[in-house]
């Protein structure tokens, strides 16, 4: 019965009928955008990691000077 309630209340919130809530759009979106942003953040991690490494393989930096 639960589930029958929560559908009408997304349709009516879809139809504007309702103001609190997330659209079905909005709620796509958000979880678009949030996959996108773990996304970002692991290859920005990786690409420190990357930059840190051929930083010290190259001699750009000493071993002792990085945290990595």
């Amino acid at each position: 019965m639960q589930t029958i309630i929560n559908w009408v209340a997304q349709a009516d919130i879809d139809a504007g009928v309702r103001q609190e809530g997330l659209t079905t759009a909005e709620r796509q979106e958000l979880t678009r955008l949030r996959r996108e942003n773990r996304q970002l953040k692991t290859e920005r991690d990786i690409l420190s990691h990357a930059a840190a490494w051929f930083a010290r393989e190259t001699g750009a930096v000493s071993s002792k000077d990085t945290d990595s």
